[in-house]
């Protein structure tokens, strides 16, 4: 099963070339058109394969292939655990667990949520590929969306760091910072000698953090946090450089897997705009109970509700 766009050509867009209706009516990108073009099925007129030169005539009926047939990423199809919170056509909305990674990678090839989500889609006999938005570190926990075609993807991706696509975070860090709320602008780049590390640095890239404490239990504080901009371990960083790392950032604080097995970090909220409807859409998700267990009894609704 393959994901279709239609057009139905009235007499105002009668005579206008194929690759012109693509781009202005239907919003293809140049790179998704030069893809599909060449597919048997790619794009159609009246059920007939024309190219991108052809201009239809009033009463026919463009219509376009956006799934993919041929899977690009070398991804291996493998089964696995996806907690679905919401799923269309285009996308996917998952509420991914601690300790799965995203992306295959080293000691991770075929137990990743690439692998899990391929492997739904054969189950259900749908093509497509792996086209994240946008990426959770490995131990964060919660809400992350999946485009099921490149069209999708492409423009959800634009949307990040706009107006148009919110992201909230909860987390558990050492401490209490100081003021209670406020917005870390510190430039972030590689550490010197170091493959994964992130640090503050002059010459980094412009980052910037909102946060603000909504809870404080003994030695800890729950803060909620916005991204304004979406450097690498850009929370882990910010809030290490602030004096207060998450609790268990084995990387930029201390490991202890007595009190939670990785660092506090939890995609509470998730909402953007529809990448075909436009409409948007809202999602959010309960803190986690090895989260909630650092606070002391705290329920894990709580934290998300409060205002």
């Amino acid at each position: 099963m393959s994901r279709r766009l239609e057009l139905p050509v009235g007499p105002e867009l009668a005579g206008i070339r194929v690759d012109t209706l693509l781009k202005r009516h239907l919003g293809l990108s140049g790179t998704v058109v030069r893809r599909i073009k060449w597919l048997s099925d790619g794009i159609l007129v009246d059920g007939r394969r024309v190219n991108t030169r052809y201009a239809p005539r009033a009463g026919e009926v463009l219509s376009v292939c956006l799934s993919d047939p041929e899977r690009r990423s070398g991804i291996v199809p493998a089964p696995g655990p996806l907690d679905i919170v919401y799923e269309d056509p285009d996308l996917l909305v998952l509420n991914k667990a601690s300790g799965v990674a995203v992306h295959p990678g080293p000691g991770h090839y075929n137990d990743t949520i690439g692998n899990f989500v391929l492997h739904y889609y054969d189950s259900r006999s749908e093509e497509g590929d792996f086209h994240p938005v946008h990426r959770l570190d490995r131990g964060t926990s919660g809400l992350m969306v999946v485009a099921r075609h490149p069209h999708a993807q492409e423009i959800l991706k634009r949307q990040l760091h706009t107006a148009d696509f919110h992201r909230t975070y909860l987390a558990v860090c050492e401490g209490a910072p100081e003021p209670p709320a406020g917005t870390v602008d510190a430039p972030l780049g590689p550490r010197e000698g170091s493959l994964v590390e992130q640090c503050v640095r002059p010459d980094g890239k412009p980052a910037r953090t909102r946060y603000e404490t909504i809870r404080q239990a003994e030695a800890v504080s729950l803060l909620r946090l916005k991204l304004e901009t979406g450097r690498t371990h850009q929370i882990r960083v910010h809030l290490a450089w602030l004096g207060h790392p998450l609790v268990g950032d084995f990387l930029y604080g201390r490991e202890d897997p007595g009190l939670i097995r990785r660092p506090a970090l939890h995609s509470a909220e998730l909402s953007f705009r529809h990448p075909i409807t436009g409409k948007r859409l809202s999602f959010s998700q309960p803190l986690p109970e090895d989260m909630a267990a650092l606070l002391e009894g705290l329920p894990p609704s709580a934290a998300v509700s409060s205002r």
